[in-house]
C-alpha cells in the first residue's frame, strides 16, 4: 500500500490522490484501506512512519565537521537530484496538508535526527565538541535551513547553503548556543 500510496502521490500530487487510485494500483478493496488507515492521509502518515524506520545513511569520517557537513550534503543531494527528489518532496507536502500528516512528519523528522545524533555523540565522546552540546539540535540546525529554503521561501537551494548550514550549526555549538544542560 505504501508504495502505491507514494507513486500515485508523486505521479498525480496531494489533489489528485485518492483511495480509488491507489487502491486500483495496490489491487486492494477500498473497505481495506479505510478499515486500516481511515483514507488517504492515513496511508501518507504511514509511508512516513515506515521511512522513519529506514536507517540514514550516517557518515563517520572520524570528524565531525566533515561528517556534519555531509549530512547537510545529504539533504542537498536528495532534493536538488531529479531522481531523488519528486517523492521526498511530494510526501512532505502532503503531510503537511493534514493533522496526521504533519504529526507523522513531525515523527519522521524526530527519528532522522536522532539517528544523526550519533555523529555528534561519537565527537563528544572524541573530544571534538563541548561536553553538553545536543546532539539533536546541532543536527536540526545543520539541515533546517535547507528545508526552509525548499518548503518555506522557494529560494534555490545549492552547496554553498548547504556548506554554510553545517558549518554555522558547528560554531553554534562550539559557543555553546546548544548546551544540553540549560534550558
Amino acid at each position: 500500500m505504501v508504495a502505491a500510496t507514494l507513486s500515485e502521490l508523486t505521479e498525480k500530487g496531494y489533489d489528485q490522490l485518492t483511495v480509488d487510485a491507489i487502491c486500483h494500483r495496490a489491487g486492494v478493496h477500498k473497505a481495506t484501506v479505510y478499515r486500516r488507515w481511515g483514507g488517504v492521509d492515513g496511508l501518507i502518515a504511514d509511508a512516513l512512519a515506515l521511512s522513519a524506520d529506514q536507517p540514514w545513511p550516517i557518515p563517520d569520517t572520524g570528524s565531525v565537521d566533515e561528517d556534519i557537513q555531509l549530512l547537510a550534503r545529504e539533504v542537498y543531494d536528495t532534493f536538488t537530484d531529479p531522481d531523488l527528489r519528486t517523492t521526498p518532496t511530494a510526501l512532505i507536502g502532503a503531510a503537511l496538508r493534514s493533522d496526521l500528516g504533519a504529526s507523522a512528519l513531525s515523527a519522521f523528522f524526530t527519528a532522522r535526527h536522532r539517528q544523526a545524533a550519533e555523529v555528534v555523540t561519537r565527537a563528544v565522546a572524541h573530544g571534538q565538541l563541548p561536553a553538553h552540546v545536543d546532539p539533536v539540535e546541532l543536527v536540526r540546525a545543520a539541515t533546517a535551513p535547507l528545508y526552509h529554503r525548499l518548503f518555506i521561501t522557494g529560494e534555490p537551494l545549492d552547496e554553498r547553503a548547504a556548506h554554510r548550514a553545517a558549518a554555522a550549526a558547528l560554531l553554534a555549538a562550539r559557543a555553546g548556543l546548544f548546551d544540553a544542560t540549560t534550558p
